[in-house]
């Protein structure tokens, strides 16, 4: 909870977010994948935070922001950004998400573009169906005892399977993340996830765009971040070696692609 502000929606949900970086600096956001919370930047938010103001957030059923009921939408979830944006009297901002961060990404691009700089959208999809595995998926973590398997699972599609067999810090950190998110909270983003279709309207987005993929990932196939970067106009599309946690497997190269594109003009 240290070093962690808070702020109310619309719709009364209560969001954590930290801030990073001289107050002078442009603002970076930062939005997380699916079943993480605002650390899982950790590493990279001391480099970032030296060219920018860096604006983390735990998505709405994560981490330290609030877990309403029912089903999440997209649109709810990139309403959330603008709200924070407004609450901060911040006009404009890059935007680098993750996964479901990534499709939050998109959803701006296309309905607040005026509010949007440069775009990375990083191990992400357009659409990610058909609905009914979600529907099964979203009954399973429901009814679960516990999120232990849910998280095995999840770290299971994340890291390659070296890196998850030799554990460390870094898996037991995300480990703790998966095992403390609310059954609920990750229930409404899945159904988020279900809900969206993405592949026309992204034709939208005229914000400059970098779409970063996983060779490897069998989540958000890289075959997703190839069609997102054919789609969008004028989008550069880098495949890394890696599988759906980028910023994570492959530090050096996620950093300085996104250090390179969000410095361009």
């Amino acid at each position: 909870m240290a070093n962690l502000s808070f702020f109310t929606t619309g719709d009364g949900v209560r969001i954590a977010y930290r801030l990073d970086g001289d107050a002078g600096l442009p603002v970076l956001v930062l939005s997380n994948s699916i079943g993480t919370t605002l650390h899982m930047w950790d590493d990279q938010v001391p480099a970032l935070s030296r060219a920018f103001r860096v604006l983390r957030y735990d998505t709405r059923g994560h981490g330290a922001s609030g877990v309403p009921p029912g089903a999440y939408s997209l649109d709810r979830l990139g309403r959330d950004i603008i709200e924070l944006l407004d609450g901060l009297d911040i006009a404009r901002a890059h935007f680098l998400g993750l996964s479901l961060g990534g499709m939050v990404g998109q959803w701006l691009g296309v309905h607040a573009p005026e509010r949007i700089d440069r775009l990375i959208l990083a191990n992400t999809s357009a659409y990610l169906g058909p609905a009914p595995q979600w529907d099964e998926r979203i009954a399973a973590t429901l009814q679960a005892p516990d999120m232990t398997d849910t998280a095995e699972m999840f770290l299971g599609n994340w890291f390659p399977a070296p890196m998850l067999q030799a554990g460390g810090p870094v898996i037991d950190a995300f480990r703790a993340m998966l095992l403390a998110t609310d059954p609920q909270g990750l229930a409404g983003a899945f159904a988020a996830v279900r809900d969206m279709d993405l592949r026309r309207p992204i034709a939208l987005i005229a914000r400059p765009t970098l779409v970063i993929a996983g060779r490897d990932d069998t989540v958000t196939a890289a075959s997703h971040g190839e069609l997102i970067a054919a789609t969008v106009p004028g989008a550069e599309l880098l495949v890394l070696p890696a599988v759906h946690l980028s910023n994570i497997e492959r530090p050096a190269e996620f950093l300085d692609a996104a250090l390179t594109f969000l410095a361009a003009r």
